[in-house]
């Protein structure tokens, strides 16, 4: 199958800045909804998602029939866009919203 571009279509190289155009560029702050976080915090699931999705390089969407569960602890491994975070629990790495977590916070005694 071809595809053809009308002529009025313009493609714009990857390296063109948008100053070139006479826009501004926006700057936008990303808020965790989830509290301080950083790799290699520990989490503690509060909710069992239904869907989790692999952390691998070809990740694998399915149904979360027990291997996430609620009071299981683990530990973040990266950060991926829309406050979803790569979390390694004793049953794998997995692709949890932060919704389904919250901070593990240890008080000393």
């Amino acid at each position: 199958m071809v595809f053809s571009l009308p002529s009025s279509v313009r493609i714009v190289p990857q390296s063109t800045t948008l100053k070139s155009f006479g826009c501004r560029r926006r700057v936008a702050t990303v808020r965790c909804e989830t509290g301080e976080l950083e790799v290699g915090s520990p989490i503690i699931v509060v909710e069992a998602p239904k869907m989790i999705k692999t952390a691998d390089s070809v990740p694998c969407l399915r149904l979360n029939s027990g291997l996430v569960n609620p009071g299981d602890v683990g530990r973040i491994v990266s950060r991926k866009p829309k406050d979803v975070w790569a979390v390694r629990l004793a049953v794998g790495t997995y692709l949890i919203d932060g919704k389904y977590f919250k901070p593990l916070v240890l008080e000393d005694n």
